[in-house]
């Protein structure tokens, strides 16, 4: 049947085969397809087509079954998906194994898989949220909310480059009372630092701002505080105090050189050697200071439980060491278990906790009173340990660590009632197995897991402290604060991300000024790197790349700090902005930046800053005598790497002047001008601001006031030093005769008025037209503050005359003397008229108006 059918196809096919024509192609479609194909042909309504029937036309040219595709993926069956391609037989054992072995490898893969895409978008959220509150924290003090700077103030402060924006975009901490007194704690210490460095002395600032924190103790987190302290005094080896000076020289021979120590190799290659061994210094002095915690811990512990300690009469550190260990590990009547006793004594637990408090020699001297019992359990112990002991290094060679790594093998890794305190010597001697990271029943707390890990960085091995680092940055902040909050900062700390540290601590409120002193401490001994002007963040401080080491914008920090009280105590702010210098000696136009940033902000203070005395002492100025004395930022300019007068004067003075005028803090500006020795903007900008008095009705407002007052002491001592003279100088003294003239109208003494505007000869009133012709002409060439205030002055006088002329009109004085001052008085206003007409393109037609009927009544 088979064969008929299949000759019959074959003879269907040659039927039309002398019509084929080769450049048409060949239909190979199977019944279902051109059933389906037929039926949405006739289904098909015109100008409805859809995507899927389209599609399918154009698979079915290319000769793919959709239909049929589709139909097997409809039914297939995933559930053998994973299973083996051929059967396993209940005796292939290798193949089972084979299989199991691919099985959890994709199981592995998808696991791991899933849990970097939650790990994922959990820190996404994480990061999110802590850049939403960032940014929400800087709207509210754009918006007033805790913003202490006016409007003007704060438009200044949103300039122009990138450096100026960052620093604008700031938030710090809020000025609670408890804020206030913890920044006055630690402003000392600053202060102190400060006038060491224009001494040329070095300065303990870490114990300084220990000093701080410790008259904090109301402070929840100032024991944590205390500690990172004090771990940094350990890494940067800083004594609590400096050797005594006793002639002025001496601090060159005997103090140690603390500023920028350690910038050259900290700012340089990480790979160099004096890298390395700085690394070695800080898991050092970090591991050091853990030492000192926990020995502190201990003799607390014993001194508040003397009776359970049972100290006795010895204060040895070795029997202290036993009280503490027969308070925690002896219970009952007996020792824990795992406890082992060596000579009657838990020997490896004391020898541990003495080198686990940092008493190295007290431990080999404990281990060589028990020599022969150590030998009789531990043959090759006593030779290791007194090696490990006496290296400086704490680093044994490597026969020496290979064949602890075999004793460790064979007699305590596997076993199940090995003293855990044995294991973590041998651990600690052989740097055995430093990828297993905890040892039961010692590393029990995060301070103790952490010296156990600095304990065991090798730098010639598994990355050294970079390896560390890596894996404390894996574990992230949640890891180390689930159990105490604040930890995660000291953490960086230890394994030298000093940067990463203080934007631990700025993130938090309550710790937002440690940070910031923090950083200053770490800049002065070398240890921060601030970034570029281009690659500091606006939200963060912080600056990471994959491409360069984390860094801190050192003078974003300070002056999100400062800004908050810059206005009441502008003195304490300017000695912060000292310490921005610190980094200028970091390489790649890094430091120059850091040095013009701190000239930024120097500017802003003196704006900021209220006028008054306490200004004066900030800029400096002049004695009634006419001498001038220096300010507080010219005597610190060192400080701000200003090599000489004229640089002050340029980068601070006169820049301080021009955004001073800017923010129409004019008299500041004036007198700031004028300390630069500039005297001829002085002049100007008087004259300016004169001019600008005169035509508003706020003229005789406190600020007018100030204005007049300063120019009358500007001009007194520039007449007396024959400075500044020219038209500016002649402009500001006419200007301010107007406003005595002004000020003669209000107390209602006009002659006094005709009088003072006569004497400054600036509008003819002798009747001689060409001489009215001449001043007419001359207008042009007078200063503009004079021309814009022509329609003051004119109306002025003419109100003097027409009130002078109605006083001696209605007088009782002689008629003859009368009629011929009243002829004088006409005359003069006629003069004026005349004189305003020829420039009455000048004025507004209300005040030509005015004087036109003022001349009309005198004329009467």
């Amino acid at each position: 049947m088979a064969s008929d059918l299949s000759s019959l196809l074959n003879s269907s096919r040659a039927l039309n085969s002398h019509l084929s024509r080769p450049d048409l192609p060949s239909i190979n479609l199977s019944l279902d397809q051109i059933e389906a194909q037929s039926r949405r042909l006739v289904s098909r309504q015109p100008g409805a087509s859809s995507d899927a029937d389209r599609a399918n036309y154009l698979l079915a040219q290319a000769h793919v079954d959709a239909p049929a595709l589709a139909n097997s993926i409809a039914h297939l069956n995933t559930s053998s998906t994973f299973s083996p391609l051929q059967p396993l037989q209940d005796t292939d054992v290798s193949g089972y194994l084979r299989h199991a072995h691919e099985q959890n490898l994709i199981s592995t893969i998808e696991e791991g898989r899933r849990e970097t895409q939650e790990h994922f978008y959990r820190l996404l959220e994480e990061r999110s949220h802590k850049d939403w509150e960032a940014k929400k924290r800087r709207v509210f003090e754009e918006l007033g909310g805790r913003a202490t700077s006016d409007s003007k103030a704060l438009a200044e402060m949103k300039k122009s480059f990138h450096g100026k924006a960052a620093l604008a975009a700031s938030t710090g901490p809020s000025l609670t009372l408890q804020m206030q007194s913890k920044m006055m704690a630690y402003d000392r210490a600053i202060s102190e630092l400060n006038a060491a460095r224009l001494r040329g002395t070095s300065c303990p600032i870490i114990h300084l701002l220990m000093q701080a924190a410790a008259s904090l103790n109301s402070e929840p987190s100032s024991q944590q505080i205390l500690q990172n302290f004090h771990v940094l005094a350990k890494i940067t080896s800083e004594p609590p105090a400096l050797p005594p000076v006793e002639h002025a020289g001496a601090h060159i021979l005997n103090a140690p050189l603390f500023e920028r120590k350690y910038a050259r190799v900290y700012l340089g290659d990480t790979d160099s050697r004096e890298a390395a061994a700085l690394r070695i210094q800080i898991a050092k002095g970090s591991r050091e200071a853990l030492e000192d915690q926990f020995w502190d811990i201990i003799e607390r512990t014993i001194q508040s439980r003397p009776m359970e300690a049972r100290l006795g009469g010895d204060p040895s550190v070795a029997n202290k060491i036993r009280a503490f260990l027969l308070m925690r590990y002896y219970k009952n009547g007996q020792w824990e278990d795992r406890i082992e006793l060596v000579a009657g004594q838990p020997l490896w637990a004391k020898l541990y906790y003495l080198v686990r408090t940092g008493h190295a020699q007290e431990a080999l001297d404990e281990a060589l009173k028990s020599q022969q019992a150590i030998e009789h359990r531990e043959d090759s112990f006593m030779n290791h340990f007194r090696s490990w002991i006496e290296s400086p290094e704490r680093r044994l060679p490597k026969p020496h660590r290979d064949h602890l790594q075999t004793v460790y093998n064979a007699h305590m890794l596997h076993s199940a009632s090995a003293d855990p305190f044995k294991l973590a010597l041998y651990k600690l001697m052989g740097k055995l197995e430093p990828s297993r990271r905890t040892v039961s029943q010692v590393t029990m707390t995060t301070e103790d897991w952490l010296w156990f890990q600095l304990a065991m960085v090798d730098e010639e091995e598994e990355g050294g402290l970079r390896g560390l680092t890596e894996v404390l940055l894996s574990y992230g902040e949640r890891h180390f604060d689930g159990t105490k909050k604040g930890v995660w900062p000291g953490v960086l700390l230890m394994c030298g991300q000093f940067e990463r540290s203080v934007a631990a601590l700025w993130e938090h409120p309550e710790t937002e000024i440690e940070a910031v002193h923090l950083a200053i401490a770490l800049a002065y001994h070398g240890l921060l790197r601030v970034p570029s002007r281009a690659e500091t963040s606006d939200i963060s401080p912080l600056t990471l790349s994959p491409l360069s080491p984390p860094a801190l914008s050192l003078p974003m920090l300070i002056w999100r700090y400062v800004r908050q009280f810059v206005k009441m105590d502008a003195k304490e702010a300017l000695q912060y902005v000292y310490c921005v210098c610190l980094s200028a000696d970091q390489g790649d136009g890094v430091g120059r930046e850091n040095v013009e940033t701190a000239w930024e902000l120097v500017r802003r203070i003196i704006v900021l800053a209220h006028s008054g005395p306490a200004w004066e002492e900030l800029v400096g100025g002049f004695r009634p005598d006419g001498t001038r004395f220096s300010g507080i930022i010219e005597q610190g300019a060192t400080l701000l790497h200003l090599q000489n007068t004229a640089q002050y004067n340029e980068q601070i003075l006169i820049r301080a002047a021009r955004d001073s005028e800017e923010n129409d803090r004019i008299p500041e500006a004036i007198k700031l001008y004028n300390l630069a020795g500039d005297y001829g903007t002085v002049i100007s900008c008087l004259a300016q601001a004169l001019g600008n008095t005169l035509a508003q009705p706020a003229g005789e407002s406190d600020k007018g006031k100030i204005i007049e007052r300063t120019a009358v002491e500007i001009l007194r001592h520039y007449e007396r030093t024959n400075r500044a003279v020219g038209k500016d100088r002649d402009a500001a003294v006419r200007l301010l005769r107007i406003r005595e003239a002004l000020n003669a109208k209000s107390s209602g003494r006009f002659d006094v008025v005709l009088e003072i505007m006569e004497s400054t000869d600036l509008i003819p009133l002798d009747g001689d037209v060409a001489k009215i012709t001449r001043k007419a002409e001359e207008f042009k060439d007078l200063h503009d503050a004079l021309q814009r205030n022509l329609q003051v002055y004119l109306p002025l006088t003419m109100e003097a005359l027409a009130a002078v002329h109605q006083s001696i009109k209605n007088s009782a004085t002689a008629e003859t003397t009368r009629q011929m001052t009243l002829t004088t008085l006409r005359k003069k206003s006629r003069s004026l008229m005349v004189f305003g007409g020829i420039l009455k393109y000048r004025m507004s037609p209300d005040v030509y108006s005015y004087l036109a009927r003022l001349d009309v009544e005198i004329a009467l």
